[in-house]
Protein backbone atom coordinates (compact mmCIF):
# COMPACT_ATOMS: atom_id res chain seq x y z
CA UNK A 1 0.00 0.00 0.00
CA UNK A 2 1.75 3.28 -1.31
CA UNK A 3 0.94 6.11 1.33
CA UNK A 4 1.95 9.76 0.72
CA UNK A 5 2.91 12.92 3.34
CA UNK A 6 3.41 16.45 2.30
CA UNK A 7 5.77 18.53 4.38
CA UNK A 8 6.70 22.36 3.89
CA UNK A 9 5.22 23.98 0.64
CA UNK A 10 5.55 21.41 -1.76
CA UNK A 11 7.67 18.45 -0.39
CA UNK A 12 6.45 14.23 -0.01
CA UNK A 13 7.41 11.75 1.75
CA UNK A 14 6.30 8.31 -0.21
CA UNK A 15 6.06 5.21 1.87
CA UNK A 16 4.77 1.42 0.99
CA UNK A 17 3.82 0.11 3.48
CA UNK A 18 2.13 -3.78 4.33
CA UNK A 19 -1.44 -3.79 5.51
CA UNK A 20 -0.41 -5.32 8.46
CA UNK A 21 2.03 -2.91 9.23
CA UNK A 22 -0.14 -0.14 8.97
CA UNK A 23 -2.06 0.71 11.28
CA UNK A 24 -3.75 3.57 10.69
CA UNK A 25 -3.13 6.63 7.46
CA UNK A 26 -4.27 10.28 8.98
CA UNK A 27 -3.71 11.95 6.27
CA UNK A 28 -5.97 14.51 5.94
CA UNK A 29 -8.40 16.83 7.73
CA UNK A 30 -12.05 15.84 7.11
CA UNK A 31 -13.85 18.75 5.25
CA UNK A 32 -13.42 20.27 2.23
CA UNK A 33 -10.80 23.56 2.21
CA UNK A 34 -12.50 26.98 0.99
CA UNK A 35 -11.05 27.89 -2.66
CA UNK A 36 -12.21 31.63 -1.69
CA UNK A 37 -11.29 32.49 1.43
CA UNK A 38 -12.12 36.51 1.67
CA UNK A 39 -15.86 35.71 0.01
CA UNK A 40 -16.20 32.70 3.06
CA UNK A 41 -14.60 35.74 5.34
CA UNK A 42 -17.42 38.48 3.81
CA UNK A 43 -19.95 35.93 4.62
CA UNK A 44 -19.41 35.05 7.82
CA UNK A 45 -19.16 39.22 8.98
CA UNK A 46 -22.35 39.57 7.09
CA UNK A 47 -24.54 36.82 9.22
CA UNK A 48 -22.10 35.99 12.27
CA UNK A 49 -23.14 33.32 15.06
CA UNK A 50 -25.54 35.57 18.03
CA UNK A 51 -24.97 38.82 17.30
CA UNK A 52 -25.63 41.49 14.34
CA UNK A 53 -22.92 41.76 11.19
CA UNK A 54 -20.30 43.44 11.66
CA UNK A 55 -21.13 46.76 9.65
CA UNK A 56 -23.21 47.43 12.62
CA UNK A 57 -20.40 47.26 14.85
CA UNK A 58 -18.24 49.98 13.81
CA UNK A 59 -18.60 53.76 13.08
CA UNK A 60 -16.77 56.90 11.56
CA UNK A 61 -14.23 57.85 14.18
CA UNK A 62 -13.59 54.38 15.68
CA UNK A 63 -10.36 53.06 16.40
CA UNK A 64 -10.36 49.53 15.25
CA UNK A 65 -7.54 46.76 16.32
CA UNK A 66 -7.18 43.91 14.05
CA UNK A 67 -5.39 41.38 16.34
CA UNK A 68 -3.83 38.75 14.49
CA UNK A 69 -2.87 34.79 15.84
CA UNK A 70 0.37 33.56 15.18
CA UNK A 71 0.61 31.43 12.84
CA UNK A 72 -2.83 32.36 11.32
CA UNK A 73 -3.40 30.46 7.40
CA UNK A 74 -4.03 32.82 4.62
CA UNK A 75 -3.98 36.27 7.12
CA UNK A 76 -3.93 38.55 4.45
CA UNK A 77 -6.89 37.15 2.53
CA UNK A 78 -8.52 37.42 6.17
CA UNK A 79 -7.59 41.10 6.84
CA UNK A 80 -8.06 42.00 2.99
CA UNK A 81 -11.52 40.67 3.47
CA UNK A 82 -11.91 42.47 7.23
CA UNK A 83 -10.64 45.71 6.40
CA UNK A 84 -13.06 46.13 3.56
CA UNK A 85 -16.85 45.52 5.67
CA UNK A 86 -14.85 48.38 8.46
CA UNK A 87 -13.57 50.73 5.49
CA UNK A 88 -17.89 49.96 4.60
CA UNK A 89 -19.07 50.70 7.48
CA UNK A 90 -17.16 54.60 7.43
CA UNK A 91 -14.22 53.92 9.41
CA UNK A 92 -11.02 55.53 7.71
CA UNK A 93 -8.20 53.34 7.02
CA UNK A 94 -5.59 55.34 9.35
CA UNK A 95 -8.06 54.44 12.08
CA UNK A 96 -7.15 50.95 11.72
CA UNK A 97 -4.57 48.69 13.13
CA UNK A 98 -3.20 45.31 12.56
CA UNK A 99 -1.35 43.97 15.20
CA UNK A 100 0.98 40.59 14.72
CA UNK A 101 3.61 39.30 16.84
CA UNK A 102 7.63 38.68 16.55
CA UNK A 103 6.69 34.72 16.45
CA UNK A 104 5.42 35.60 12.73
CA UNK A 105 7.66 38.11 11.26
CA UNK A 106 10.56 35.54 12.97
CA UNK A 107 8.84 32.63 10.98
CA UNK A 108 8.99 34.50 7.81
CA UNK A 109 5.19 34.70 7.50
CA UNK A 110 3.58 36.73 4.72
CA UNK A 111 2.93 40.35 5.32
CA UNK A 112 -0.63 40.40 6.36
CA UNK A 113 -1.74 43.66 4.91
CA UNK A 114 -0.19 42.16 1.11
CA UNK A 115 -4.10 42.09 -0.02
CA UNK A 116 -4.75 45.20 0.29
CA UNK A 117 -4.82 48.02 -2.55
CA UNK A 118 -1.79 50.10 -1.82
CA UNK A 119 -3.47 53.40 -1.03
CA UNK A 120 -5.05 51.91 1.49
CA UNK A 121 -2.28 49.49 2.62
CA UNK A 122 -0.10 52.98 2.99
CA UNK A 123 -2.79 54.37 6.03
CA UNK A 124 -3.21 51.36 8.15
CA UNK A 125 -0.27 51.33 10.39
CA UNK A 126 0.94 47.31 10.91
CA UNK A 127 2.18 46.93 14.59
CA UNK A 128 4.12 43.99 15.91
CA UNK A 129 4.15 43.03 19.10
CA UNK A 130 7.22 43.43 21.99
CA UNK A 131 6.29 41.83 24.83
CA UNK A 132 9.47 43.57 26.71
CA UNK A 133 8.46 47.09 25.43
CA UNK A 134 6.92 48.67 28.41
CA UNK A 135 6.19 51.51 26.55
CA UNK A 136 4.01 49.92 24.15
CA UNK A 137 2.08 48.37 27.03
CA UNK A 138 -0.88 49.54 29.10
CA UNK A 139 -2.35 47.79 32.53
CA UNK A 140 -5.71 47.21 31.99
CA UNK A 141 -6.08 45.78 35.68
CA UNK A 142 -6.07 42.55 38.23
CA UNK A 143 -6.97 39.71 37.62
CA UNK A 144 -8.99 37.57 39.86
CA UNK A 145 -5.82 35.96 41.33
CA UNK A 146 -4.43 39.65 41.44
CA UNK A 147 -2.08 39.30 38.71
CA UNK A 148 -1.53 42.34 36.98
CA UNK A 149 -2.61 42.72 33.30
CA UNK A 150 -1.03 43.80 30.65
CA UNK A 151 -1.95 44.54 26.84
CA UNK A 152 -0.44 45.78 23.81
CA UNK A 153 -1.47 49.73 23.61
CA UNK A 154 -3.17 49.61 20.53
CA UNK A 155 -5.77 46.88 21.84
CA UNK A 156 -6.05 48.98 25.15
CA UNK A 157 -6.48 52.38 23.20
CA UNK A 158 -9.03 50.93 20.18
CA UNK A 159 -12.87 51.47 20.59
CA UNK A 160 -13.52 47.88 18.33
CA UNK A 161 -10.88 45.39 19.04
CA UNK A 162 -11.24 42.01 16.48
CA UNK A 163 -9.04 38.81 17.56
CA UNK A 164 -8.64 37.00 14.63
CA UNK A 165 -7.42 33.41 15.46
CA UNK A 166 -6.54 30.02 14.31
CA UNK A 167 -8.75 27.40 16.56
CA UNK A 168 -7.09 24.34 17.54
CA UNK A 169 -8.48 21.53 19.65
CA UNK A 170 -8.72 21.87 23.71
CA UNK A 171 -5.71 19.61 24.31
CA UNK A 172 -3.71 20.77 22.07
CA UNK A 173 -0.19 22.12 23.56
CA UNK A 174 -0.04 25.62 24.39
CA UNK A 175 -3.83 26.39 23.58
CA UNK A 176 -5.68 28.22 26.38
CA UNK A 177 -8.67 28.43 24.57
CA UNK A 178 -10.52 31.35 21.63
CA UNK A 179 -9.21 34.77 24.19
CA UNK A 180 -5.88 33.56 24.34
CA UNK A 181 -5.31 35.19 20.88
CA UNK A 182 -5.11 38.29 22.92
CA UNK A 183 -3.98 37.61 26.21
CA UNK A 184 -1.01 36.72 26.85
CA UNK A 185 -0.24 36.66 22.78
CA UNK A 186 -0.54 40.39 23.13
CA UNK A 187 0.81 40.63 27.04
CA UNK A 188 4.00 41.13 28.54
CA UNK A 189 6.74 39.06 28.64
CA UNK A 190 6.34 37.93 32.54
CA UNK A 191 2.73 36.65 31.68
CA UNK A 192 3.89 35.09 28.88
CA UNK A 193 5.84 33.26 31.02
CA UNK A 194 3.23 32.09 32.77
CA UNK A 195 1.49 30.50 30.13
CA UNK A 196 4.10 28.98 28.51
CA UNK A 197 5.66 27.29 31.19
CA UNK A 198 6.58 24.02 30.86
CA UNK A 199 4.70 23.42 34.37
CA UNK A 200 1.38 24.83 33.13
CA UNK A 201 1.10 22.23 30.37
CA UNK A 202 1.21 19.13 32.78
CA UNK A 203 -1.37 20.18 35.36
CA UNK A 204 -4.90 19.77 33.65
CA UNK A 205 -5.90 22.07 36.86
CA UNK A 206 -3.48 24.95 35.94
CA UNK A 207 -4.33 24.86 32.26
CA UNK A 208 -8.03 25.64 33.07
CA UNK A 209 -6.95 27.95 35.31
CA UNK A 210 -4.97 29.80 32.73
CA UNK A 211 -7.90 29.35 29.99
CA UNK A 212 -10.45 31.17 32.65
CA UNK A 213 -7.62 33.91 32.77
CA UNK A 214 -7.43 34.05 29.07
CA UNK A 215 -11.36 34.49 29.03
CA UNK A 216 -11.66 37.27 32.62
CA UNK A 217 -9.15 39.56 29.84
CA UNK A 218 -11.46 39.12 26.89
CA UNK A 219 -14.40 40.02 29.46
CA UNK A 220 -12.58 43.10 30.90
CA UNK A 221 -11.76 43.97 26.80
CA UNK A 222 -15.47 43.90 26.61
CA UNK A 223 -14.43 42.08 23.52
CA UNK A 224 -17.88 40.08 22.00
CA UNK A 225 -16.97 39.41 18.71
CA UNK A 226 -14.34 37.36 17.34
CA UNK A 227 -13.37 35.78 14.26
CA UNK A 228 -11.52 32.36 13.75
CA UNK A 229 -10.62 29.99 11.33
CA UNK A 230 -10.86 26.09 11.69
CA UNK A 231 -7.18 25.41 9.84
CA UNK A 232 -6.64 22.55 6.91
CA UNK A 233 -3.82 21.28 5.46
CA UNK A 234 -1.06 23.16 4.83
CA UNK A 235 -2.19 26.93 4.57
CA UNK A 236 -6.00 25.55 3.97
CA UNK A 237 -8.75 26.94 5.56
CA UNK A 238 -12.40 24.42 6.24
CA UNK A 239 -13.85 27.18 8.04
CA UNK A 240 -14.29 30.71 8.50
CA UNK A 241 -16.73 31.52 11.99
CA UNK A 242 -17.38 35.34 13.33
CA UNK A 243 -19.53 36.43 16.02
CA UNK A 244 -20.18 36.21 19.82
CA UNK A 245 -17.33 34.18 21.56
CA UNK A 246 -19.19 31.71 23.17
CA UNK A 247 -21.25 30.44 19.96
CA UNK A 248 -18.07 30.83 18.02
CA UNK A 249 -16.18 28.94 20.45
CA UNK A 250 -18.94 26.33 20.60
CA UNK A 251 -19.52 25.76 17.01
CA UNK A 252 -16.07 25.63 16.45
CA UNK A 253 -15.03 23.05 18.65
CA UNK A 254 -17.11 20.62 17.22
CA UNK A 255 -16.24 21.41 13.70
CA UNK A 256 -12.29 20.99 14.85
CA UNK A 257 -12.90 17.76 16.60
CA UNK A 258 -14.57 16.72 13.12
CA UNK A 259 -11.86 17.57 11.12
CA UNK A 260 -8.55 16.92 13.50
CA UNK A 261 -9.52 14.13 16.21
CA UNK A 262 -8.19 10.60 14.93
CA UNK A 263 -8.65 7.37 16.86
CA UNK A 264 -6.57 4.64 16.00
CA UNK A 265 -6.87 0.90 16.78
CA UNK A 266 -3.66 0.65 18.72
CA UNK A 267 0.01 2.30 19.70
CA UNK A 268 2.44 1.19 16.61
CA UNK A 269 6.36 1.54 17.26
CA UNK A 270 7.01 4.10 15.06
CA UNK A 271 5.14 7.11 14.28
CA UNK A 272 5.61 9.50 11.14
CA UNK A 273 4.60 12.98 11.92
CA UNK A 274 4.62 15.69 9.00
CA UNK A 275 4.37 19.50 9.29
CA UNK A 276 2.56 21.01 5.68
CA UNK A 277 2.62 24.63 5.08
CA UNK A 278 4.78 27.48 4.53
CA UNK A 279 7.49 29.09 6.93
CA UNK A 280 5.33 30.36 9.28
CA UNK A 281 4.11 26.71 10.04
CA UNK A 282 7.68 25.62 10.05
CA UNK A 283 8.84 26.20 13.41
CA UNK A 284 9.64 24.91 16.73
CA UNK A 285 6.54 25.44 18.06
CA UNK A 286 4.98 23.00 16.05
CA UNK A 287 7.06 20.46 16.12
CA UNK A 288 6.57 20.52 19.65
CA UNK A 289 3.07 19.77 18.95
CA UNK A 290 3.48 17.26 16.47
CA UNK A 291 6.14 15.35 18.73
CA UNK A 292 2.91 15.72 21.58
CA UNK A 293 0.18 14.25 18.46
CA UNK A 294 2.32 11.68 17.57
CA UNK A 295 3.36 10.43 21.32
CA UNK A 296 -0.24 9.64 22.04
CA UNK A 297 0.58 7.06 19.41
CA UNK A 298 3.87 5.75 19.90
CA UNK A 299 4.87 2.73 21.71
CA UNK A 300 6.77 3.17 24.66
CA UNK A 301 10.52 2.62 23.48
CA UNK A 302 8.84 3.49 20.10
CA UNK A 303 10.29 5.87 17.57
CA UNK A 304 8.60 9.22 16.30
CA UNK A 305 10.20 10.61 12.87
CA UNK A 306 9.13 14.51 12.36
CA UNK A 307 9.28 15.35 8.52
CA UNK A 308 9.67 19.71 8.17
CA UNK A 309 11.62 22.40 6.60
CA UNK A 310 12.56 23.89 9.48
CA UNK A 311 15.25 25.91 8.96
CA UNK A 312 15.08 28.05 12.20
CA UNK A 313 17.96 27.99 14.80
CA UNK A 314 18.13 27.13 18.00
CA UNK A 315 16.55 29.69 20.91
CA UNK A 316 17.39 30.18 24.51
CA UNK A 317 16.12 27.05 26.08
CA UNK A 318 16.64 24.64 22.90
CA UNK A 319 20.39 25.77 23.40
CA UNK A 320 20.49 24.51 26.37
CA UNK A 321 19.87 21.11 25.75
CA UNK A 322 22.33 21.11 22.69
CA UNK A 323 24.92 19.03 24.68
CA UNK A 324 23.56 18.90 28.39
CA UNK A 325 25.49 16.21 30.24
CA UNK A 326 22.37 16.03 32.11
CA UNK A 327 18.82 16.35 30.54
CA UNK A 328 17.30 16.27 34.13
CA UNK A 329 18.96 19.34 35.44
CA UNK A 330 18.63 21.21 31.68
CA UNK A 331 14.64 20.29 32.27
CA UNK A 332 14.88 22.47 35.49
CA UNK A 333 16.66 25.61 34.32
CA UNK A 334 14.60 25.51 31.39
CA UNK A 335 11.50 25.42 33.48
CA UNK A 336 12.94 27.78 35.94
CA UNK A 337 13.85 30.40 32.92
CA UNK A 338 11.07 30.03 31.11
CA UNK A 339 12.08 31.35 28.04
CA UNK A 340 10.00 31.91 24.68
CA UNK A 341 11.05 28.52 23.43
CA UNK A 342 10.79 26.46 26.77
CA UNK A 343 7.64 24.53 25.95
CA UNK A 344 9.11 22.89 23.09
CA UNK A 345 12.37 22.60 24.40
CA UNK A 346 10.93 20.63 27.56
CA UNK A 347 8.16 18.65 25.16
CA UNK A 348 11.28 17.80 23.18
CA UNK A 349 13.42 16.32 26.40
CA UNK A 350 10.18 14.49 28.01
CA UNK A 351 9.40 13.11 24.55
CA UNK A 352 13.15 11.75 24.32
CA UNK A 353 13.07 10.10 27.56
CA UNK A 354 10.72 7.34 26.12
CA UNK A 355 11.47 7.37 22.76
CA UNK A 356 13.88 7.86 19.88
CA UNK A 357 13.28 11.01 17.74
CA UNK A 358 13.94 11.54 14.02
CA UNK A 359 14.39 14.49 12.29
CA UNK A 360 13.98 15.62 8.82
CA UNK A 361 14.74 19.28 8.56
CA UNK A 362 17.02 22.02 6.74
CA UNK A 363 18.79 22.27 9.67
CA UNK A 364 22.41 21.29 10.20
CA UNK A 365 22.71 17.19 10.95
CA UNK A 366 25.25 18.87 14.22
CA UNK A 367 22.85 20.94 15.41
CA UNK A 368 19.84 18.04 15.25
CA UNK A 369 22.22 15.65 16.86
CA UNK A 370 23.58 17.72 19.21
CA UNK A 371 19.42 17.91 20.52
CA UNK A 372 19.57 14.03 20.84
CA UNK A 373 17.59 13.74 17.63
CA UNK A 374 18.68 11.16 14.68
CA UNK A 375 19.01 14.31 11.60
CA UNK A 376 17.20 12.46 8.49
CA UNK A 377 18.98 13.80 5.28
CA UNK A 378 15.45 13.09 2.71
CA UNK A 379 12.50 11.11 2.13
CA UNK A 380 14.59 8.19 0.98
CA UNK A 381 15.90 7.67 4.95
CA UNK A 382 11.82 7.69 6.18
CA UNK A 383 10.94 5.16 4.11
CA UNK A 384 14.20 2.78 5.14
CA UNK A 385 13.20 3.46 8.81
CA UNK A 386 9.69 2.29 8.19
CA UNK A 387 11.07 -1.11 6.30
CA UNK A 388 12.90 -1.47 9.83
CA UNK A 389 9.20 -1.54 12.26
CA UNK A 390 6.20 -3.74 12.92
CA UNK A 391 3.80 -1.80 12.90
CA UNK A 392 3.77 2.09 12.06
CA UNK A 393 1.09 5.09 11.65
CA UNK A 394 1.20 8.21 9.55
CA UNK A 395 -0.14 11.82 10.66
CA UNK A 396 -0.63 14.44 8.62
CA UNK A 397 -0.74 18.28 9.66
CA UNK A 398 -0.09 17.16 13.34
CA UNK A 399 0.62 20.38 14.47
CA UNK A 400 -3.47 20.53 14.44
CA UNK A 401 -4.14 16.75 15.43
CA UNK A 402 -4.84 15.06 18.32
CA UNK A 403 -4.62 11.02 18.46
CA UNK A 404 -6.44 8.44 20.63
CA UNK A 405 -5.24 4.80 21.08
CA UNK A 406 -6.94 2.17 23.38
CA UNK A 407 -4.57 2.07 26.59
Amino acid sequence: MVSVLRYGVDSSVQLELPEEVLLADCNAPRGKPIADVSAAVADALAAPLGLPALSHAAVPGDRVVLALDPGLPQAAAIVAAVVEVVLAAGVSPDCVTVLRTQADVDAGAPNPLANLPLEVRNQIELVTHDPNNRESLCYLAASTENKPIYLNRAIYDADVVLPIGCLRLPDSLGYHGINSGLYPTFSDTKSFQRFRSPASEESQVQRKRLREEADEVGWLLGVLFTIQVVPGAGDDILHVLAGDVKSVMERGGELCAAAWRYSVPRRASLVVAAIEGNDAQQTWDNVARALAAASRAVEDDGAIAICTDLDKGLGPAMQQIAGADNPHEALRQISKERAEDALPASQLLHILAHNKVYLLSRLDESVVEELGVAPVAGPEQIARLTSRHQSCILLANAQYALVTAPE
